[in-house]
């Protein structure tokens, strides 16, 4: 098929994420991709500034994950999990627990990060219901949250400025408490947990866990709060007999400027949700973590089966690229790669604070967001265009033009993303300008 063709099919019968075949959205071809770098079936290059939506962050075609690949796929590139083992979900699981807190000791190998969040609400509603503890059914999360698009993990996403609104009538009812508002720890005041507080004193005897998304809520609004409120809800769920989940699917794996978010706070979750970065971006594979308590807990009954298996659990080809992935970051010096990166954020996106149609400007390790004062549903028409003509990837939504790049892009590169958002801006406000006369 010439690539007139392959558009053409494509907009005709392929749904992409959050699009309608009733209106296809503006598609670019992708042919190779290296480095940082993505080539477009009409010849363009384009630098890659959201990491395949924060998941290569060790870039394009890395010969060590090529040959991870490849070694495993000439043994075999998939086996079921079901009453057998092989190593690299060994190997994989072993540097897994040898990188996350000492206490979590148990690896369940899930197929996404939305599966990985249905296996973690599942571990905790099954630890407590083995014990005889069956009202507690209900988990607590804050607003502005994005779990995933599951059912189950639709059901902690923020049901009024999520995605997933018109399954409300079918979701578990699930308690939310107001986002935090601290930026930093500097600015901590006792009030922003005051709600939360509330919220898991009241309902503890029904709440099975707390799930949030540690320092930084991504896909909900690319919001960043400070740790402080992460120990607070740390001591409230111990205070009340409640198990505490932390969805690092986004942050896991240096994104924040530590290995884990939950490292910048000084404390650790009960259960752990990893994905996206965990095989470099190469294929789809999660992981959930937990402790003893929570496996001695499930096994509290005498039984202690954990009820979940999807077929492809512990695939040996993602296992075997993950492992080499961890390797890859652990050899790098990825903690200045990161630093790098958010200083340089910090530097060329701040000037972009003065724009009128610019409402907020933050950066968080290798996360830049520029968030504007209205949402962009009237630009999409023609900004994707217009910002692969920039030669560049960026992939705004709602109301936020963000960046969350590979480790190893250069300075010269990262400037030309932060450049390109100048001009998104600029070009915006033109065309905000033109359609409001």
């Amino acid at each position: 098929m010439e690539k007139s063709d392959n558009l053409q099919f494509d907009a005709q019968h392929i749904w992409h994420p959050y699009t309608s075949v009733a209106n296809p959205p503006v598609l670019h071809e992708v042919i190779s991709a290296n480095g940082v770098r993505l080539k477009l079936a009409d010849g363009r290059e384009i630098i890659d500034g959201m990491s395949s939506w924060w998941s290569a962050i060790h870039g394009y075609n890395h010969p060590r994950l090529n040959q991870a690949a490849t070694d495993q796929i000439a043994k075999m590139s998939h086996v079921m999990f079901g009453g057998l083992t092989h190593e690299p979900a060994v190997k994989l699981s072993q540097k897994l627990i040898e990188i996350t807190d000492e206490s979590l000791q148990y690896v369940f190998l899930a197929d996404s990060g939305s599966v990985s969040v249905e296996v973690a609400i599942k571990m905790a509603i099954q630890h407590w219901f083995a014990q005889g503890n069956t009202n507690k059914q209900r988990l607590l999360t804050i607003r502005n949250g994005y779990h995933g698009d599951t059912f189950g993990a639709m059901s902690v996403c923020d049901p009024v400025g999520g995605m997933h609104s018109m399954f409300e009538k079918v979701l578990p009812k699930h308690l939310f408490a107001p986002a935090p508002q601290c930026r930093r720890d500097e600015d901590w005041h006792d009030e922003d947990i005051a709600d939360f507080r509330h919220l898991i004193k009241q309902n503890h005897q029904q709440l099975a866990a707390v799930i949030l998304e540690p320092l930084v809520q991504g896909a909900g609004g690319m919001r960043m709060y400070c740790p402080e409120y992460l120990r607070q809800v740390r001591s409230l769920c111990d205070q009340y007999g409640v198990l505490l989940i932390f969805d690092e699917i986004a942050t896991g794996f240096g994104r924040t400027g530590s290995l884990f978010a939950y490292q910048q706070a000084g404390i650790v979750p009960d259960i752990l949700c990893l994905g996206k970065a965990l095989t470099g971006g190469y294929m789809t594979l999660a992981a959930t973590l937990c402790n003893r308590k929570v496996a001695d807990g499930i096994a509290a009954d005498g039984n202690g089966v954990l009820m979940h298996g999807p077929t492809f659990m512990g695939n040996p080809l993602a296992c075997n690229v993950a492992a080499a992935s961890i390797d890859l970051l652990l050899e790098s010096d990825w903690q200045q790669q990161v630093k790098n990166i958010e200083m340089q954020l910090q530097s060329e996106l701040s000037v972009y604070q003065e724009s009128n149609l610019v409402k907020d400007v933050r950066v968080k390790g290798a996360i830049g967001v520029v968030e504007l004062n209205q949402p962009l549903d009237d630009c999409m028409d023609w900004l994707p265009g217009f910002i692969v003509e920039q030669g560049v990837w960026i992939r705004p939504f709602r109301s936020m033009i963000y960046i969350m790049p590979p480790y190893i892009i250069s300075a010269e590169d990262l400037t030309v993303l932060t450049r390109a958002i100048g001009r998104m801006i600029a070009a915006i406000a033109a065309h905000l300008s033109s359609t409001c006369k």
